[in-house]
């Protein structure tokens, strides 16, 4: 096997990681949003369904779902890790 070979396959890997990455990433943040519309907003906002709750509720998705989606990644990562032991 040559070097480029190598290479190519380590960018290959490399470029799986990541789109796995945004997939996870993206599906936690959509699973985030479904779960958010059951909030009651009636007491918070005068007009629960107008643009002002559903950019808090955007945001709050985001945030959510990003953290959710760290953690997932970050424990698949960790029990990678422990295959080298």
């Amino acid at each position: 096997m040559n070097s480029n070979q190598g290479i190519g396959e380590a960018f290959t890997s490399l470029g799986l990681v990541g789109l796995f990455s945004i997939l996870v990433t993206i599906l936690s943040i959509l699973l985030a949003w479904y779960l958010l519309q059951e909030l009651k907003l009636d007491t918070w906002f005068k007009h629960p369904r107008g643009p002002r709750a559903r950019v808090l509720i955007a945001v709050l998705a985001v945030i959510l779902g990003h953290q959710f989606a760290r953690f997932i990644l970050d424990y698949w990562s960790w029990t990678n890790m422990l295959k080298l032991i």
